[in-house]
């Protein structure tokens, strides 16, 4: 990137970064055959999540329209509801859906995230585009064309989170929904490579939210529909880059003073791993037995494995060790009162705590009634949280991307259970042949608890036949999925 004069009002070249993502989402052509299969089980597995989150109030009420009266007849249509949106509010919609029972995919690295995040956009845009198309008597996209892009909005944002980490200057990693989401609307729009450049610029140019509302003592909701803020926002970009032609800021990274680096990056450059292709979906996790925050699966699974030897022994039980990533030790170790759902879920402890109590962990068990049980917090008191430097270790290393965790439970008598450990959960690549028929099984559930029988018999027939998925019209997709 150049570093240019900050008196001087020559327009420089674009910082090399944002042509590089340019570059990827107009020229490049994904032939990987593992990323269309894995993408495509990202696809159900995310809009299963959805069904799910319309049971619960928390998220229900953000759905809609911005104001009384915003609905469009023939507008982008919200899975599980009946709302017909622009493009923009429904990518909120969509975002905020996927996201909010924190079960969906999941990328570990120097940032964290949720690829599938930009589904929000990438179904919002694509439902708009093709539902105008097929009013004008022409063909809109299908799945296929929707899991193209979904590749590439996961690369995006999963190859920047390799080395570059926006939570240790404070920023929250849905900065990536946002910057992969522009990018690959604005093409989704119809835009080259300048106008990718010219939305990402806006994009840098929005600097990101601060990490406020994930950390203790401020943790609350609003870390369950930030992505879709975010993938709103990368909408508006698209649009305005598009149909607008908006200029661009072409050293909207490197400018001195005024640049992104410079206000929130510590004058740093962003480094790269690798170039960008189709690893980031061929290696994503899937939050595949527990909607727990990924750092924690593992453990979760361990306490688990604990409950049969714990449960009839809490009252013996002196103290419980939880090693971790250090990722895990500094963002979900919490200790005092948990105030809500959020709290919750993104409390290590309370999260090893549920099961070994109950033998169980779902998005029920975050809510205040459960909460309520002494037993958690009696159990949470007893516990400590170290960083085990192996798990750090292989959480980093790009040939295992493990997220390991272990639980061991002492008893007053002096006994203990053995330690468990467990270095990557069911959702990782590793575990692949084990994990999908589980994650089908999530899916399957997920449907028929929310959708007509008959159209959830066609979505698992449709997940059991790939060739047929993704011929299907995007259009037609979606509306399997309408209240």
């Amino acid at each position: 990137m150049t570093r240019t004069d900050i008196r001087s009002a020559a327009r420089p070249d674009p910082d090399q970064s944002m042509v590089d993502i340019a570059d990827y989402v107009i020229d490049y052509r994904i032939d990987s055959q593992e990323a269309f299969d894995t993408a495509r089980y990202m696809l159900l597995d995310s809009l299963a999540c959805a069904m799910l989150a319309m049971k619960f109030e928390g998220c229900v009420k953000h759905l809609g329209p911005l104001v009384a009266g915003g609905e469009i007849p023939g507008g982008a249509r919200v899975p599980g509801t009946a709302f017909e949106l622009d493009p923009a509010q429904a990518a909120f919609n969509i975002g905020t859906l996927v996201r909010w029972l924190d079960f969906n995919d999941t990328w570990l690295a120097a940032e964290w995230g949720h690829p599938s995040d930009n589904l929000g956009t990438i179904l919002a845009v694509a439902d708009w585009l093709s539902r105008k198309a097929e009013r004008a008597g022409g063909k809109g996209m299908t799945v296929r064309d929707v899991l193209g892009w979904a590749i590439k909005a996961h690369e995006i944002q999963g190859v920047y989170a390799l080395q570059n980490s926006f939570n240790r200057v404070g920023l929250d990693h849905v900065i990536l929904v946002r910057l992969a989401s522009t990018a690959v609307a604005t093409a989704m729009f119809g835009g080259g490579k300048q106008e990718v450049i010219n939305a990402v610029s806006h994009s840098w140019i929005d600097n990101g939210v601060l990490r406020t509302y994930r950390h203790a003592p401020n943790t609350g909701p609003r870390k369950s529909w930030a992505a879709g803020d975010a993938c709103r926002r990368a909408v508006i970009h698209a649009i305005n880059a598009v149909d607008k032609k908006v200029v661009g800021y072409p050293s909207a990274l490197s400018a001195r003073t005024w640049g992104f680096q410079d206000v929130a990056f510590g004058g740093r450059a962003f480094e790269f791993e690798r170039p960008f292709g189709s690893y980031v979906m061929e290696n994503i996790l899937f939050k595949i037995s527990f909607p727990a925050e990924f750092h924690a699966q593992t453990a979760v699974e361990c306490a688990m494995q604990l409950h049969g030897q714990a449960r009839e022994r809490l009252d013996d039980i002196e103290r419980i060790e939880i090693q971790t990533q250090e990722a895990g030790a500094r963002i979900i170790d919490k200790t005092g009162p948990l105030a809500n759902y959020a709290d919750r879920d993104h409390c290590i402890q309370y999260m090893v705590a549920v099961p070994l109590i109950f033998g169980r962990l779902t998005a029920a068990d975050y809510e205040d009634d459960v909460a309520a049980d002494p037993r958690i917090d009696a159990l949470r008191a007893k516990m400590t949280v170290v960083e085990n430097p192996r798990f750090t270790r292989d959480y980093f290393d790009p040939d295992k991307r493990y997220i390991g965790n272990s639980v061991q439970v002492s008893f007053k008598d002096g006994s203990a259970t053995q330690q468990v450990s467990i270095d990557y959960p069911i959702g990782h690549r590793k575990r692949r042949a084990e994990g999908i028929p589980v994650l089908m099984a999530k899916c399957e559930s997920a449907l028929r608890a929310h959708l007509p029988r008959d159209r959830a018999d066609r979505l698992m027939a449709l997940a059991a036949d790939p060739a047929a998925l993704d011929a299907l019209p995007l259009s037609d997709f979606i509306q399997l999925y309408q209240q």
